[in-house]
């Protein structure tokens, strides 16, 4: 009886419930034998020095070749001839290739050269493509990009490749600066000299390079200063933030007026 069931043929094909199995089994096998292999392939690829993202994209190349064998496997167990199934991914392929494989194809050389030139990493907060966030992943076709706000934004990789790359993390240390303006008639001198402690106040700013106060313009309603201050990468949002509380206090005990915008506005009476 149980060889009668296996022998069973499903109407309209020449596939046997033997077949289907067979099938089934070439899948579950294949799949846990190449994800523990994509696996291996990965720690022995950064064993060898690769950066994670080049190891990734490399990995996900391996893991498409291997899974389209693994389904030439299985259609070869339910009995079917492989040949016609070669064939018609290959026209499939020639199909693609002549109409939209061109930007697939741009995309992954574009991904490649990324990840071999290390332009960044992951956890890089870089401005790429009109969009700022942390590196998440390189894809083999596209970039991963965590927003600020949370978002996420996928880049076709031919687009963060053919734009220019703004790593704000590939130094250790970077500048901070703001704009803070003060009255007309303020002894400037003093101005200066009262910002440049309050910055050199902070904790988080470095000495080395030192802060610098510049007198930027003569502007519609102030004289701006502008504040600069290095920080560590890690520091660099802290230390702006208590650098500009510290500058405002600084002003107000030593009662140097930082003013509203000003405008003058003249009526002249309709003639008689």
């Amino acid at each position: 009886m149980a060889i009668d069931i296996l022998g069973y043929r499903i109407p309209y094909t020449s596939i046997t419930i033997a077949n289907l199995i067979y099938a089934a089994v070439v899948l579950v096998v294949g799949y846990i034998i190449i994800r523990m292999a994509l696996k291996v392939l990965r720690r022995s690829l950064e064993r060898l020095g690769l950066p994670p993202l080049v190891a990734g994209i490399l990995t996900r190349l391996t893991a498409v070749f291997l899974y389209l064998a693994l389904l030439l496997s299985a259609v070869r167990a339910l009995g079917i001839s492989t040949g016609a199934v070669t064939l018609s991914l290959g026209a499939a392929v020639g199909l693609i290739l002549g109409f939209g494989l061109q930007d697939t194809m741009n995309n992954l050389a574009a991904g490649l050269w990324i990840t071999v030139v290390r332009a960044f990493k992951k956890g890089d907060f870089v401005k790429v493509a009109g969009y700022m966030g942390t590196i998440e992943d390189v894809g083999v076709l596209s970039t991963k990009l965590r927003l600020p706000g949370g978002e996420v934004a996928l880049i076709p990789n031919r687009n963060v490749w053919g734009s220019p790359i703004v790593n704000y993390s590939a130094a250790d240390v970077r500048r901070f600066n703001f704009t803070v303006g003060v009255a007309y008639g303020t002894d400037l001198d003093r101005a200066v000299r009262v910002a440049l402690e309050a910055v050199k106040s902070v904790p988080e700013v470095l000495d080395d390079p030192a802060p610098q106060i510049i007198i930027q313009e003569l502007a519609d309603s102030s004289i701006n200063l502008e504040v600069r201050g290095w920080a560590k990468k890690e520091d660099l949002l802290t230390a702006k933030t208590k650098t500009i509380k510290a500058v405002y206090d600084a002003f107000n005990r030593e009662g140097i007026e930082i003013p509203f915008p000003q405008l003058d506005v003249h009526l002249r009476g309709k003639e008689e």
